[in-house]
């Protein structure tokens, strides 16, 4: 996830320095362009500096209370999904989550006037970059055990941190996140292809899911979590974020 979330974020900061607000727009107000300042760049790093930190600190600290748990205390859907770890299936999931995170960028891009494309992408990378931080200090708080904790490869992967991150899936709640909030663009700016683009999204998104769950790396319950969080922020970000034609009003 974090490929995707760089990503996003180098795009926004070089969308940021474009057109400054004040000038003259050169998209109709009518299509609620989004405004773009160095507020945005700022945002997106201090998001970006949240999600690393975790890592960088070391959290959760301290080792998981058991290795290897008992399945019997997993609801039962958890517990018909426990499987060994896919490296196949964890790969795909990051191949797929990528694709998601490009195809929500430059959906439309075509015809697009530069100054909307870059509100929007700005507007994506915002939603990615909150989205990926909000979920990675969840995770610390709720400090849930992953799959590999209930399976005979329990007592290799408990010196590993991320044994106790599985709740909620970042993957999960990024892929969400970018299509909900391409959809509240879409919708906004009337986007042409955007019922088409919409599926293909979040189909993308419910992909990326179910292959978290086939690559052992989280339980369904943390991938239904992940996909509620991403598609919260994804409304919240686009529908708050400031339009030129709202400051042309005022």
């Amino acid at each position: 996830m974090r490929a995707a979330v760089e990503v996003l974020a180098a795009v926004c900061l070089l969308a940021a320095p474009g057109p400054i607000v004040g000038q003259q727009a050169a998209v109709p107000a009518a299509a609620a362009a989004y405004r773009v300042t160095w507020g945005d760049a700022a945002s997106v790093g201090t998001a970006g500096v949240l999600y690393l930190l975790p890592a960088s600190l070391g959290l959760p600290h301290g080792g998981p209370s058991c290795a290897p748990c008992d399945p019997g205390t997993l609801p039962g859907v958890d517990r018909w999904a426990l499987r060994p770890v896919s490296a196949t299936a964890n790969v795909a999931s990051d191949l797929v989550l990528a694709g998601v995170a490009g195809f929500s960028a430059f959906a439309g891009r075509g015809g697009m006037p530069a100054q909307q494309w870059r509100g929007n992408v700005t507007v994506l990378a915002s939603t990615a970059t909150w989205t990926a931080a909000t979920s990675e200090w969840l995770k610390v708080l709720v400090r849930r055990k992953r799959p590999v904790l209930y399976t005979a490869g329990a007592l290799a992967a408990a010196t590993d941190r991320e044994s106790q991150l599985s709740l909620p899936s970042g993957h999960t709640a990024f892929a969400f996140a970018v299509a909900t909030s391409y959809v509240v663009i879409a919708r906004r700016q009337h986007l042409a292809h955007r019922s088409r683009n919409a599926l293909l999204l979040y189909a993308g998104a419910v992909g990326v899911g179910a292959l978290r769950v086939a690559a052992g790396k989280h339980f369904p319950t943390d991938v239904l979590a992940g996909a509620a969080l991403g598609s919260a922020i994804g409304w919240v970000v686009p529908t708050i974020h400031p339009t030129r034609s709202a400051l042309g009003r005022n």
